[in-house]
């Protein structure tokens, strides 16, 4: 590396690297190590040659079906309407909320059904209600619109586990089993399928055998082949119940890349990888069968208001996007070439359109609501570099605030001097890491905590939080469910202070909220002056502009090792991390954390974590692969990772102390959602900070990095960070030439709807 700032370089082991190849940085966490479900690949494989050719088969009667259509209509219609009556507020002042609602209201109600022990609705807590299993339900909940509530694959929270959300019977499960085995599909995905289709998962997979893709690590040929086994000639590749799967599936996998919403020409495109012989017909089917929703900006009400009109105007959109305004005049006279292109029509699933409106317009009330006052005895007392955000947050309801480690201190003054003044404020962070390296004084707590209601003020009568100010740091990590449940729970008049670093990596979940509210512009956004100290902070400081520069460290706080494969990789880690840092910093084991680029490879998490419990904690691994002691990182949901130790094991399952905190993980859990820790991905480090960190790059990394990867792993050590280099120029042109990849969303769109651009302070 020509930027080295120092070699540490002794004898190397000169391990043969694998042949295995590097599986790229998953934002899930050990959840995604199951099988199938590793990070998905950026391109789908034609599936058609898993589906026999014939006619599709008819399930049902004719009057069923009619039922179907109709109860589906009035799910779309009553998810609208929800929709429209948040609309109807946008001309005028918005009402004062008296009552918990959406989002918020799912989740809290979720938590008292759990609390009291009754049976959780999965539509609370699933990660997608599809909808061919609701209308097999001859019930009233068949008329229901699917919930947005987060939880699923991209949410922060931390949802009970299916087994324990949905208590689906022995004999439920059982029949499933046999239907998976007739299909020759494995018989140990009957409990997930059972937990995300109901009780009536049987039947639904005989009826509709792509179903199977809403179960997490299914991939669209090994549906094609069990829908084969059970339909036999009666299904193809046009198959209308394969194709809405498809659209869906490709909707969630997007997901979980970051995305709310996707092009609807990109879909057909992927579609047509897929085998299906009309893309339009399909996305126009997944339309109006209420799979996906259909978006454009500029467009009334998105093709959504009055579903069966809404269904004929997006299906006609979808089909006939290329040629709309083409060769048009505009209405207005305006000429065409100065118009630009019409924006492109988007699908999105109803969860992220929910969450995304839902998070628009709680905003505006925030905005709209907020108090004027008057801070500036309490913004004279304070820091000169919290003093600014003071006055902003004084008389704005939403503030901004960017800045990195250092400038945390700003919110967290701003926090102190609020309460001095008799309001209730509070600060939540990301992690249970970030909020622990906050001083006590500052009364922190983490996100999830507070929307669970086990740490904070909780919530008054109408469920809402009892606080006047929040301060949310780390929010480049919010997904768009998250913050839609943070912001439906505040009370009208209250404050939101968004804090956070915009160089770093984007939420695991959907959505991009923070940058989308950054390039939206409607609320004040101040920028920290205050930078990271030390060889560290300059030497991040200059990849945050797109430049790796060399930088001066006398106490070797900056190390590169270079290595010449992904063995010597391994080894040189292993080194670092039990006896060159711990010699030089005083920094012993357990503050040392390993960043690598994915979970997969030759020099990826899972190679790592092996190679370091063999030197730190070497034993039979006789609970499941792990011993007492063992350094642990613990997935309670996708996108939040906890870490701990492993303490003891019985019956109930693995014991683990995380952050002083015990933790008893089922065993039928210990499996997806815990791992070995001494080795995270980017993505899992983001939001937490250690003493030392060690990057570990091998020649296999090279594809997953980025200018956001490079500036998030190397920014987690306080005091050391050492580079296990083996990309060569590889690091140099992703931290110049590779950006932030794109997320496609709606939340700036909307929100700057609702809002005009704010006056920024000078």
């Amino acid at each position: 590396m020509e930027h080295a700032v120092s070699t540490d370089r002794d004898t190397a082991a000169g391990a043969a690297e694998t042949a295995t190849e590097h599986t790229t940085e998953d934002a899930e966490g050990p959840g995604a190590d199951s099988p199938g479900a590793d990070a998905p690949d950026a391109e789908g494989g034609t599936a058609g040659g898993a589906v026999t050719e014939g006619g599709t088969a008819v399930a049902g009667t004719a009057a069923a079906e009619v039922s179907e259509a109709a109860a589906e209509l009035a799910a779309q219609r009553e998810l609208r309407e929800r929709i429209e009556q948040r609309k109807a507020e946008k001309a005028g002042p918005i009402a004062a909320g008296t009552k918990l609602s959406g989002q918020a209201a799912d989740l809290l109600a979720a938590v008292r059904a759990v609390e009291s022990g009754a049976p959780v609705d999965r539509s609370l807590l699933g990660p997608r209600a599809s909808a061919a299993p609701e209308r097999a339900q001859s019930s009233p909940r068949a008329a229901e619109p699917a919930s947005a509530a987060p939880s699923g694959p991209s949410s922060g929270l931390s949802p009970a586990p299916a087994s324990a959300s949905r208590a689906v019977p022995a004999e439920a499960v059982s029949a499933v089993r046999a239907v998976l085995a007739q299909g020759g599909a494995p018989e140990a995905l009957a409990g997930q399928v059972a937990a995300a289709l109901g009780e009536q998962a049987a039947e639904v997979l005989r009826e509709d055998p792509w179903q199977l893709l809403g179960v997490a690590g299914v991939r669209p040929e090994q549906a094609d082949g069990f829908a084969r086994a059970l339909l036999g000639a009666a299904c193809g590749p046009g198959d209308e119940r394969r194709t809405a799967a498809l659209v869906g599936w490709l909707l969630e996998r997007a997901a979980l890349q970051g995305h709310t919403a996707l092009e609807a020409a990109s879909v057909r495109d992927t579609l047509s990888e897929h085998a299906v012989p009309d893309p339009h017909e399909a996305v126009r089917h997944a339309i109006a069968e209420g799979a996906v929703l259909v978006f454009q900006e500029g467009a009334e009400d998105s093709f959504g208001g009055g579903f069966e009109d809404g269904f004929e105007e997006g299906s006609a959109a979808v089909a006939e996007e290329s040629e709309a305004g083409a060769e048009e005049e505009p209405a207005d006279g305006t000429d065409p070439a100065e118009a630009g292109p019409p924006a492109p029509v988007l699908l999105g699933l109803d969860r992220y359109a929910l969450a995304e409106e839902s998070l628009a317009d709680g905003l505006a009330r925030l905005v709209k609501t907020a108090p004027e006052d008057s801070w500036d005895e309490a913004a004279a007392k304070a820091p000169r570099a919290a003093a600014e955000l003071i006055r902003a947050v004084a008389g704005h309801g939403l503030v901004l605030h960017t800045g990195g480690e250092a400038a945390r201190a700003e919110p967290v003054a701003l926090a102190g001097a609020a309460r001095a003044l008799g309001v209730r404020a509070v600060v939540a962070t990301h992690s249970e890491n970030g909020r622990d390296r906050l001083d006590a004084a500052a009364g922190a707590v983490t996100v999830a905590g507070l929307l669970a209601g086990g740490e904070g003020p909780g919530r008054d009568a109408d469920g809402l939080f009892a606080l006047d100010l929040l301060v949310v740091l780390d929010a480049p990590q919010l997904d768009v469910e998250t913050a839609a449940m943070i912001v439906e729970s505040l009370p009208d008049g209250s404050r939101l202070v968004l804090s956070g670093d915009p160089g770093v990596l984007w939420s695991a979940g959907a959505g991009r909220v923070f940058a989308d509210l950054l390039a939206a512009g409607v609320c004040p956004r101040l920028a920290s002056r205050t930078p990271d100290p030390g060889p560290v902070g300059e030497l991040v400081s200059g990849i945050g502009i797109g430049e790796l520069q060399q930088v001066e460290a006398p106490g070797k706080e900056v190390v590169i090792v270079p290595v010449r494969d992904a063995g010597e990789a391994v080894h040189r880690t292993v080194q670092l991390v039990a006896e060159s840092v711990p010699r030089a910093f005083g920094v012993d084991a357990g503050q040392t954390q390993v960043i690598t680029v994915g979970h997969g490879g030759s020099a990826g998490t899972r190679a790592l974590n092996t190679a370091l419990k063999e030197r730190l904690n070497p034993g039979p691994g006789r609970f499941g692969g792990f011993d007492p002691g063992d350094r642990i990182a613990y997935v309670p949901s996708p996108g939040r990772t906890l870490q701990g130790a492993v303490v003891s094991a019985d019956a109930e399952g693995l014991r683990l102390d995380c952050e002083g905190t015990e933790v008893v993980v089922p065993r039928d859990r210990v499996e997806s959602a815990v791992r070995h820790g001494w080795a995270l991905t980017a993505h899992q480090a983001a939001g937490m900070r250690w003493p030392a960190a060690v990057v570990v790059l091998p020649g296999d990394a090279a594809r997953g990095l980025s200018r956001p990867w490079v500036y998030t792993a190397f920014s987690r050590g306080d005091r050391h960070l050492s580079v296990v280099h083996g990309v060569d120029q590889a690091l140099a042109r992703a931290v110049t030439d590779v950006p932030s990849q794109e997320r496609t969303t709606r939340l700036r769109p909307l929100i700057e709807g609702l809002l005009a651009p704010a006056v920024q302070p000078d």
